[in-house]
């Protein structure tokens, strides 16, 4: 039969003539699968492919077809490999016969063949779609004269470097470019010159900046540049270098033109901890470099050196504090979604600083990495935490898992393994009552050595937890290596969730993914009823936040943990 239907007695059974007849006409591909075998396509999906029928039927299958690598694959491989299992549509990248990729959209529902279970599908290609959704973002994202990222795609890359420098504690640099004494050229010789010179500096910019950096055009002669992971010495080299590639003359409709920028600096997050304001300063500090004769840059922060001392200070009473101990941890409640039990606590550390009060660690623990001291606080952290969680279980409360941050430089230094194991032994605490959470940045800058670090802890009987999930670049093959138990979804898919679609997706699928390589999910950053009956839908497993509690110091969180007030609560 046309199409690559098997011969056989079976044949009649499973597709009589008129529906066969109809699915050898239909414009969308159509398989059924048994065993992962297909024991029919449609002409239109071999044509799809490139493949002739009988070279599908009986020898390939729909695994054979797809990159394993594509989004979901492992997630839903027993589904689309034939087990008889219902999918909605999922997208795929897909393998034609002559090796080019196209997206597909597969969909699969439960059948029978021959008497035994079997999968038909619908294969839809989805090029067409993807192409036409790339074009209205870009028309959306990106500036129509220059081809340069448009003020709606600069908010939102900048948006991703103040997440970014907020969770790693890595500034930033904004530089704001305006070119001097445009106005002339578009007065003198039209506006259709200076058009073309804009794009000549567009061009010009772009090629002396790096790939991982943002140049926009924000309207008229006005550029940005955001750099994520720059310092102040480094957007210095920067800002010389784009007055330095304004100074060779541009031929423009047959003239040669010679434009120079005045350029203003900011650097997040001293300048400022949000674009508008960090937009704002770097306007300022270019127009404070057209005031000291243009074809110059200017820092929006005059007081640098000022800063600089002020981290030498900090460094100072660092170093005195890991002396004198002047740390304390608080604590805050992980509560299960299935009953609103507190079933374990995040141990964070606080600076208790004689002068000036608690000091949070967002002011100090990147001072402290620079200063080569995270790892004594971080071993003393890890020992003070298992510590409180032994006394706890010694006054009679209910075992609690500990929750303990383990900074980069930490996990990577040579004898954490055995800091670890100290640490419990001088406790006594239980191994699989402390859970080392790590960002998959972490376990993902050196993954093979990772891979032997978490698979030491893991024998040892300590849990571990991958943190900031989804915020990293961790691929689903390293996934099932690490010997991780516990997968916690960053706080910025979180803040939004009841009014970003995007942000229910990932969330979503980031419980589904869970779900299905047996992981329990973990929510941080709850805050609102909103969020967490979202969460609750989709069944996660696990919240913490404000929503439940900040965190307590010692005595605080113990009589939290004595009452269980979110019990049978929420």
């Amino acid at each position: 039969m046309a199409g690559g239907l098997a011969e056989g007695p079976e044949t009649g059974s499973c597709l009589e003539a008129g529906f066969a007849a109809a699915m050898d006409a239909a414009q969308v591909g159509i398989y059924l699968l048994q065993d992962g075998l297909f024991r029919y396509v449609n002409p239109f999906l071999a044509r799809m492919f490139g493949y002739a029928a009988d070279e599908l039927v009986g020898r390939r299958g729909t695994l054979d077809l797809l990159l394993a690598e594509s989004q979901f694959f492992l997630v839903q491989e027993r589904a689309i490999g034939g087990t008889g299992e219902h999918v909605a549509a999922c997208e795929f990248f897909a393998r034609r016969k002559d090796g080019s990729l196209f997206p597909v959209s597969i969909c699969t529902a439960p059948s029978t063949f021959a008497g035994g279970t079997a999968t038909v599908g619908t294969v839809l290609d989805l090029s067409a779609q993807k192409a036409a959704e790339a074009r209205i973002r870009e028309l959306a994202d990106f500036d129509a004269l220059t081809g340069l990222p448009n003020r709606r795609l600069l908010h939102d890359r900048v948006r991703q470097m103040l997440a970014a420098a907020e969770r790693d504690d890595s500034p930033f640099a904004l530089l704001f470019l305006d070119l001097d004494h445009f106005k002339r050229i578009n007065d003198s010789l039209g506006h259709s010159v200076g058009d073309e010179l804009l794009c000549a500096v567009a061009r010009r910019l772009a090629g002396a900046v790096r790939r991982v950096d943002t140049l926009a055009r924000l309207g008229g002669d006005e550029f940005i540049l955001a750099m994520p992971g720059t310092h102040a010495a480094a957007a210095i080299d920067v800002a010389r270098r784009l007055l330095e590639e304004c100074n060779a003359p541009f031929l423009v409709a047959g003239h040669d033109l010679t434009v120079t920028p005045s350029v203003g600096v900011a650097i997040c997050p001293q300048d400022g901890k949000d674009i508008e304001t960090l937009l704002r300063n770097a306007d300022a500090a270019m127009y404070k470099a057209k005031e000291l004769g243009r074809n110059t840059f200017q820092f929006y922060a005059a007081e640098m050196n000022t800063a600089t001392l002020e981290r030498l200070m900090m460094e100072s009473g660092l170093r005195r504090a890991v002396k004198q101990q002047e740390f304390v941890l608080h604590y805050q409640p992980l509560v299960s979604l299935q009953n609103g039990l507190i079933i374990g606590v995040e141990a964070l550390i606080r600076w208790q600083h004689p002068e000036l009060g608690l000091i949070m660690p967002d002011r100090f623990i990147h001072v402290a990495e620079e200063a080569g001291l995270i790892n004594a606080i971080g071993d003393w952290v890890l020992c003070e935490a298992c510590r409180q969680a032994q006394s706890w279980i010694e006054a009679g409360l209910p075992p609690l898992v500990m929750a303990v941050n383990v900074a980069p430089e930490q996990f990577r230094q040579g004898g954490f393994v055995e800091a670890v194991a100290g640490a419990l032994a001088a406790s006594g605490l239980d191994p699989a009552l402390l859970e080392l959470e790590v960002t998959e940045r972490t376990v993902m800058h050196d993954a093979d050595s990772s891979i032997g670090t978490l698979t030491a802890l893991h024998r040892m009987g300590v849990e571990l937890s991958l943190d900031d999930f989804g915020t990293g670049y961790s691929s689903l093959a390293y996934l099932k290596r690490f010997p991780v138990g516990k997968l916690k979804i960053d706080r910025s898919f979180i803040r939004d969730l009841e009014t970003d679609a995007d942000d229910q997706a990932i969330a979503s699928t980031i419980v589904s993914m869970g779900r299905n390589l047996r992981l329990t999910v973990l929510a941080e950053g709850v805050e609102s009823r909103e969020q967490l009956a979202l969460l609750r839908a989709m069944d996660c497993d696990m919240a913490q936040g404000y929503l439940f509690s900040r965190a307590l110091p010692g005595d605080e969180i113990t009589e939290l943990l004595r009452r269980q007030p979110f019990l049978h609560k929420e």
